[in-house]
């Protein structure tokens, strides 16, 4: 599956452009962010963060603060009560077992280690630890997104039946270590661009002719 993967990039590659590796951020601030983004948009998400941040420069301002102040800070990335829940329980847990709010130790820590930290915290899942190791720890850890998940079933790169958490383990077992930046963000671009959900445009596919579920997304 290593090659198959390796063609698909090229070929997205060559469509999309490159998409170096490169890290996003400190990983607690990209820890908040990805549990922002759940159930929302990249623009509302983006939108909270930012309200967020003017709201509490500092992340201890943050847990410290009343529940409902925090609320109407991310409002408008939605789901405000729960997300404000599992962002100062979160914190919380960092203060308790650490002592500060940070997670810059988890860079000197094996992936497997820094997974196993991540997932202990509060309300974190498989796919937010994942971001957080790619994103913001260089660790090659593969999210499964709901478009990582629909193409790559329709790639056959997993079995139609795999879950979301299953895929995380199948696919970022499969993809060579180099590529599992470049693998997850072409395939989200090439998932909002082309390969729908409804209705794909396989017609204007760069995977058309390697894509075993071609006829069939046609046919929805």
């Amino acid at each position: 599956m290593a090659s198959h993967i390796a063609q698909i990039v090229r070929r997205l590659q060559r469509a999309y452009g490159p998409h170096p590796w490169r890290r996003h951020g400190k990983p607690l601030d990209g820890l908040i962010g990805t549990v922002l983004s759940q159930h929302t948009s990249d623009t509302n998400s983006d939108a909270a963060f930012e309200k967020l941040r003017r709201a509490f420069p500092t992340w201890r301002a943050c847990m410290n603060a009343r529940p409902a102040e925090v609320e109407c800070a991310i409002r408008c990335g939605g789901l405000s009560r729960q997300k404000t829940r599992s962002i100062q329980a979160i914190l919380r847990f960092l203060q308790a077992d650490r002592g500060r709010l940070s997670l810059d130790f988890l860079r000197r820590w094996p992936m497997r280690r820094a997974r196993e930290y991540l997932l202990a915290l509060p309300g974190v899942g498989p796919k937010t630890a994942a971001c957080v190791l790619l994103f913001n720890l260089h660790k090659p850890a593969l999210p499964v997104d709901t478009h990582v998940h629909r193409l790559a079933r329709r790639l056959g790169l997993i079995p139609d039946d795999t879950s979301a958490e299953d895929a995380h383990d199948l696919l970022e077992s499969a993809c060579p270590k180099k590529l599992v930046y470049p693998f997850h963000v072409l395939l989200i671009q090439h998932g909002r661009q082309v390969c729908h959900a409804r209705r794909p445009r396989c017609g204007e596919c760069v995977l058309a002719d390697i894509c075993p579920s071609r006829e069939t997304t046609n046919a929805e």
